[in-house]
């Protein structure tokens, strides 16, 4: 079973006159080297396709709206790559070069990419990335900026390697993903133990998305967001799912161990509350957006009061009656 159900928020020629900037100590969520480990013994795991499936078509969604963009891409950067989700979909006629980059060098090994694309890998933290300011045409990023701690330094960092006009490109886990699973956990130990532990690590929220674009420097913003729902015979399957795809808790505060009681109580919860006849569902919220570095050429916004138009009389124009009518 695997559905989409799709919202759509555009921020079209998104633009402010003033900064503020703040001095917020950066607080370390998740344990990077614990995720690089995990990486590393999925990619290294025998059946390690059978788990790409969500990875896979959302990666291929980025590429396609890479083709969306009708100009081709001298440079450009796959962050976070994988095991290539995106560089195994991009065509070489919209790139002409392409590095894929990850902190997981058994990963990077399975890049295949596709014939007539130029690319090479390079491990990377994506914490840390780092290229020549102003060299870059395009970076894309899918379902790995999830699992940084900094996230308006990662943005910060883009938006300087990227070209004026340059285009970044991107999908991340959003808040809603995996709620069937993290409400079933936590009412499973409050009922077993008296209390709660953060068994899943948090998400970004789609409202924080935009805001975190916007302060990074980047203009003519669109966001969207997908729910993929995805059938699994248990709450089981599911998380063995989710240690196959590298995407099992790396927080600092995470517990070591979860009691087989509680276990066994989380799976009977999930199955009365979000049970079909076949299995139980899972959502996965996937945000989708789109920044632009500034440019002097792209579209401005017209001045403060210059429309001619009132949005009341919008039911008016669309009428039909009244379409026609002026020449």
């Amino acid at each position: 079973m695997f559905k989409t159900v799709r919202y759509c928020m555009t921020h079209q020629y998104l633009n402010t006159t003033s900064t503020r900037s703040y001095c917020v100590p950066v607080v370390n969520i998740f344990d990077r080297n614990v995720k690089r480990l995990q990486r590393e013994r999925a990619a290294k795991s025998e059946d390690v396709e059978l788990y790409d499936y969500i990875k896979d078509e959302v990666g291929y969604r980025i590429s396609d709206r890479i083709f969306d963009v009708k100009r081709p891409f001298v440079n450009a950067v796959d962050l976070g790559a994988g095991r290539g989700y995106v560089t195994n979909h991009v065509l070489g006629e919209t790139v002409k070069k392409l590095t894929a980059i990850d902190l997981s060098p058994t990963m990077l090994s399975q890049v295949k990419g596709t014939p007539g694309l130029d690319f090479s890998v390079r491990e990377m933290d994506e914490e840390k990335f780092d290229f020549e300011p102003s060299s870059l045409d395009l970076v894309v990023s899918s379902l790995s900026l999830h699992w940084v701690n900094d996230l308006p330094k990662c943005f910060r960092a883009v938006n300087k390697a990227l070209k004026p006009d340059g285009v970044f490109i991107g999908a991340m886990f959003g808040g809603e993903t995996l709620y069937e699973l993290r409400s079933s956990l936590h009412l499973a130990e409050q009922e077993r133990r008296g209390g709660l532990s953060p068994h899943l690590s948090p998400f970004t929220q789609i409202r924080d998305v935009g805001m975190l674009l916007n302060r990074s420097n980047f203009t003519m913003l669109t966001i969207d967001t997908d729910e993929v729902v995805v059938g699994y015979p248990s709450m089981f399957e599911l998380m063995w799912d989710l240690k196959g795809m590298a995407e099992s808790n790396a927080a600092f505060n995470r517990p070591l161990h979860i009691s087989r009681d509680t276990l066994l109580a989380a799976a009977a919860i999930y199955k009365d509350m979000y049970g079909k006849d076949d299995g139980v569902t899972a959502t996965f919220q996937i945000i989708y957006f789109v920044g632009w570095k500034p440019c002097p050429s792209q579209p401005k916004p017209l001045e403060r009061g210059s429309a001619d138009v009132s949005l009341k009389d919008l039911g008016k124009l669309m009428d039909p009656k009244n379409v026609g009518d002026k020449k």
